[in-house]
């Protein structure tokens, strides 16, 4: 199985997947940030509401369900991504089929743990680089605090994680994915929400019929004038 649209595999270990053409639509997630912020983990706990809280360093899984959003049920794709990501001068340096996932994807989730500054770090040269891949501002972006039940080893409090947010012109929550699937549902769930809304958007803006150019009235008495007129040898 591949991903839609890319041209290199990457590691896949679908769980509850859908059938290839399975009816409804499809929206096209994925799951960033540094190693160990709880990605896999996260992405799991929304798809099955287990927790799980060992995973092996991953190259890059795909997970595909059909959910019930809205009354309807829609196939999602989500897109776990390694955490192979070096950060120079607000600056990431992605592999390309790490790049070649983030132009796939219609959504995103930035992930960072509360208990490691280095990966809150790296939420901002995260979301440069989807901006870079996806100029269109409506592209939706959440920023996710995890593991906020590790109070006793916080290094990042919830009002920077807020503030970056809002400079990013994103939404911020913090959870904690070990505690309650609560939390993470209501983040996948508004991420699906905006990616439908800005599909529905979109075919809505290819389907418009261009409205007729208005006709130049002086132009036509132009034209008038000289059809009435006799002419001149």
């Amino acid at each position: 199985m591949r991903l839609p649209g890319m041209s290199q595999p990457f590691l896949l270990t679908p769980i509850a997947e859908c059938s290839p053409g399975s009816p409804g639509a499809e929206l096209r997630l994925a799951v960033l940030g540094a190693r160990g912020v709880g990605k896999s983990a996260l992405i799991v706990r929304f798809l099955t509401k287990r927790f799980i809280g060992d995973y092996e360093p991953n190259t890059g899984s795909l997970y595909s369900r059909l959910v019930r959003l809205d009354g309807e049920q829609v196939a999602v794709h989500i897109q776990d991504t390694p955490g192979c990501l070096q950060v120079q001068e607000d600056c990431v340096q992605a592999p390309d089929a790490l790049s070649r996932c983030m132009k796939w994807a219609e959504g995103f989730l930035v992930v960072y743990s509360i208990t490691d500054p280095c990966s809150y770090q790296a939420v901002r040269p995260l979301h440069q680089h989807i901006r870079q891949l996806h100029p269109d501002a409506r592209i939706p972006i959440v920023v996710v605090g995890n593991k906020a039940d590790l109070l006793h080893a916080r290094q990042v409090q919830a009002k920077e994680g807020l503030q970056l947010a809002n400079e990013l012109g994103s939404l911020f929550l913090e959870i904690s994915t070990s505690e309650s699937s609560q939390g993470v549902c209501e983040v996948f769930q508004y991420l699906c929400r905006e990616v439908s809304k800005l599909q529905h958007s979109e075919r809505r803006r290819q389907t418009v019929i261009p409205r007729p150019r208005s006709p130049n009235m002086q132009d036509l008495k132009r034209r008038f004038k000289q059809a009435l007129s006799p002419r001149v040898k």
